[in-house]
């Protein structure tokens, strides 16, 4: 079947970057988000305005698609299963889903699987709490089991006051994982096609502050070992879920060169923004071609090195900082992606640059970051 109309669930960033590539592909995109002002609302072709946990709306959006995909996993997977039973096509499948979402499963999944992850165990109600931290030892990562993002959800507890002190101040379920002492933190992009093919990305650095991601450095700087390994990672987890699409995998690699999985998010991720700019296809254009039948494509760089950095919020305004974004622009082998979001709080996304490097150079790298850092931040 010739896919000719994709919907999306979800019309934020990462839904609106896929615009370009749909363009380029013939596709047409609707998509399903709760606001107008969200910034894929202006380019799409068409949209479902409702929340994206909506199943009425979504049913309606399958009249209008041949298949559906998702730009965030903040979905109601029971009520779309009635969906799939009665036809609809989602990518990827809701199965490759359902073991994800809550972060809990998660890592139980990846476990399963043989895969290295943190310690880790679900805060319930229970007699041996207080022995399990005391055997992982602060401090601990304390993660809302479902619809954290952006660091919200997650706390670095170093102390059983402060732990009780989250814990009675929420009604979320949580999950307790050990704090990794890692060097680096590092993720790759990965996608898998109807076919079963897969094609993954270059091994990236990240560097996150508050448990936000503030820049990404490709390729990183590891051993052609420790990124076999972790394609290897990649293969399995794609292949095991049957899964089509992109999925953004982070991990941690420590100082006795172990690897360990973070996290998986079965979408675009911000880890891959780079490759709008730096590779052959992007990641947005690569999971377009998986989810409609194409084949996938090549995924290299076509530059020595690149860094991307976010543009946060740090103030609540309605600025559209357009005397900073004209600074960014100057900058040599610079790309800004600004969004178009209307309203500016601490720690939102509102942008991504992205700089071309003709060479791998770490000073190069962290002049670049400080030269667009002090351009976009006060003070």
């Amino acid at each position: 079947m010739s896919i000719k109309r994709i919907g999306i669930i979800g019309g934020g960033q990462l839904a609106w970057m896929m615009v370009d590539a749909s363009k380029k592909l013939g596709i047409e995109l609707i998509v399903q988000t709760p606001s107008k002002n969200d910034p894929a609302v202006s380019i799409a072709q068409a949209t479902v305005l409702a929340a994206v946990d909506d199943a009425a709306a979504t049913e309606f959006l399958s009249k209008e698609c041949d298949v559906i995909t998702f730009e965030n996993e903040f979905v109601n997977l029971d009520a779309l299963s009635l969906l799939e039973t009665e036809g609809v096509c989602f990518r990827p499948r809701l199965a490759a889903l359902s073991p994800l979402l809550d972060k809990y499963h998660q890592l139980c999944y990846l476990w399963d699987l043989g895969l290295r992850v943190p310690q880790f165990f679900a805060l319930e109600k229970s007699a041996d709490i207080e022995s399990k931290i005391e055997y992982l030892g602060f401090p601990i990562v304390l993660k809302a089991r479902r619809h954290g993002y952006d660091g919200q959800g997650t706390f670095i507890v170093h102390d059983s006051a402060t732990f009780s002190t989250v814990v009675n101040k929420s009604n979320t379920q949580f999950l307790v994982e050990e704090f990794v002492p890692f060097t680096r933190e590092l993720a790759i992009i990965a996608a898998r096609s109807v076919n079963g093919e897969i094609v993954t990305y270059p091994v990236v650095e990240t560097q996150q502050e508050q448990q936000v991601c503030r820049r990404v450095i490709a390729p990183a700087d590891i051993t052609p070992e420790q990124a076999a390994e972790i394609n290897a990672i990649a293969h399995t987890i794609l292949n095991s879920l049957q899964a089509v699409g992109i999925f953004g995998i982070e991990l941690f690699i420590t100082a006795d060169g172990k690897i360990l999985i973070n996290e998986i998010a079965p979408r675009t991720h911000n880890s891959g923004h780079f490759s709008l700019d730096a590779c052959e296809t992007s990641q947005f254009e690569q999971h377009l071609r998986a989810v409609s039948g194409l084949p996938l494509t090549n995924t290299s760089l076509h530059c020595p090195s690149a860094v991307m950095v976010n543009l946060l919020g740090y103030e609540n305004s309605h600025s559209d900082y357009s005397k900073q974004r004209q600074k960014l622009i100057d900058i040599p082998q610079a790309y800004l992606h600004w969004y178009g979001k209307t309203e500016s709080r601490p720690r939102r996304k509102l942008g991504h640059i992205t700089v071309l490097l003709e060479q791998q150079n770490r000073d190069v790298i962290e002049s670049i970051i400080q030269t667009i850092e002090s351009i976009w931040y006060p003070g």
